[in-house]
C-alpha cells in the first residue's frame, strides 16, 4: 500500500513537471488569426498572450469598423489558442496522470 502511494505521488511529481515543461513550449508556439476581409492580424502564442496586431491602413478612418474587426478577430484568436493550449496539457496530463477514476473529469 505504501509503496503505491509513494509510485503514484511520484507520478503525480512527473506528471506537474511535464506540465510545466508544456506550459513554457506553449509560449514559443505562435498562432496567427486574420480577420475576414484580411485587414487585421492578430499574432499569439498557445498560452494566449498576444504578441502583435496589424491593423491594415484602410481601417484607420472608420473607428465602428476597426472596433468591430477587432474584437472579432482578437475572439476568434484567442479561442484558437485555447483549444492548443487545452489540448496539449490535456495530452500530457493524460500520459503522466494515474488512473484514478474520476479524474478525467478535471482535464476537460
Amino acid at each position: 500500500m505504501l509503496g503505491d502511494m509513494m509510485g503514484m505521488m511520484g507520478k503525480l511529481k512527473e506528471a506537474k513537471e511535464k506540465v510545466k515543461a508544456t506550459r513554457e513550449r506553449l509560449n514559443t508556439i505562435e498562432l496567427r488569426e486574420l480577420s475576414e476581409d484580411k485587414t487585421i492580424e492578430v499574432v499569439l502564442t498557445a498560452n494566449r498572450e498576444i504578441k502583435a496586431i496589424h491593423i491594415d491602413d484602410s481601417l484607420l478612418s472608420d473607428k465602428n469598423k476597426l472596433e468591430e474587426a477587432l474584437v472579432s478577430t482578437l475572439n476568434k484568436a484567442i479561442k484558437k489558442a485555447g483549444e492548443v493550449h487545452n489540448a496539449e496539457l490535456k495530452a500530457v496530463a493524460k500520459e503522466g496522470l494515474p488512473n484514478i477514476p474520476g479524474m478525467d473529469a478535471f482535464l476537460k
